[in-house]
């Protein structure tokens, strides 16, 4: 296969970025979409050119590292894939890509198509934790958890914050993730003593941040590689208002609201 990369190249946060034409030549069917960039960078690197920079780690899908919008998709046209996992097979010879970071405020390019994500991990300091002292490991059985709420849980905590449903948001909201963040602890007893306290910590911090607001417009679900639902931000709106009024009620109590 023989493609034609438009790829941004942005050497500094601060500089001007553009698009810049490659030409990638003996791209075969099985690379993944990263290994492809790989060889393009070889061949930029013996020329004595500075190669793409991009995120990337593990290669397997698990890390959220990669991320990048390809042909105005995040991680491609393939759905519940990351990009390293995302291969050539699925474009056609001759095809023209388009590869760009993710284009959000709260995301800043760092160089090329990497960018800041360090506004997810201070969403998570916020709140995405349990504080209470558990000691070792206890035996999995002695801690019985239903079934529903297990799977539930699992499926939130599959998230794994690649900010895809950032960048694919028109509004460049963090809710999914935020809301995943929050499921995945609020399903299990360990917890409930925090729920709504942490839910009124994360979506403050979330709110610091130069997130946009959900409008419901669903592309957040599309473009998450691991099919993370916008169920998920129901629930979160629904613990957020709950530990408002819990907060309120508090102050009415206590006379210092």
């Amino acid at each position: 296969m023989r493609l034609t990369l438009r790829v941004w190249r942005q050497p500094a946060p601060n500089a001007e970025g553009r698009l810049v034409t490659y030409t990638a030549d003996d791209v075969t069917p099985d690379m993944s979409f990263l290994e492809m960039l790989d060889v393009v960078n070889e061949g930029l690197t013996e020329k004595g050119e500075s190669p793409i920079a991009f995120d990337h780690d593990c290669r397997e899908g698990i890390c959220g590292s990669c991320g990048m919008m390809i042909n105005g998709v995040a991680h491609g046209p393939m759905k519940a894939t990351t990009t390293c996992q995302l291969h050539m097979r699925s474009f056609k010879d001759g095809d023209t890509l388009t590869i760009e970071p993710w284009r959000a405020a709260a995301f800043p390019v760092i160089r090329d198509l990497c960018v800041d994500r360090s506004a997810f991990d201070r969403i998570i300091q916020a709140g995405g934790y349990v504080s209470v002292a558990t000691g070792n490991a206890p035996d999995g059985n002695t801690l019985p958890v239903a079934k529903g709420d297990a799977e539930a849980a699992m499926d939130a905590a599959a998230c794994i914050g690649c900010g895809a449903c950032v960048a694919a948001c028109p509004n460049g909201s963090a809710s999914l993730f935020t809301a995943a963040k929050l499921s995945h602890l609020s399903h299990l007893p360990q917890g409930q003593p925090e729920r709504y306290r942490r839910a009124l910590m994360m979506v403050a911090q979330m709110d610091e941040e130069s997130f946009g607001n959900c409008t419901w417009f669903g592309e957040c679900q599309e473009a998450c590689p691991k099919d993370v639902s916008i169920d998920e931000i129901a629930r979160m709106n629904r613990d957020f208002w709950m530990a408002s009024l819990f907060e309120r009620d508090e102050k009415v109590s206590t006379g210092t609201g």
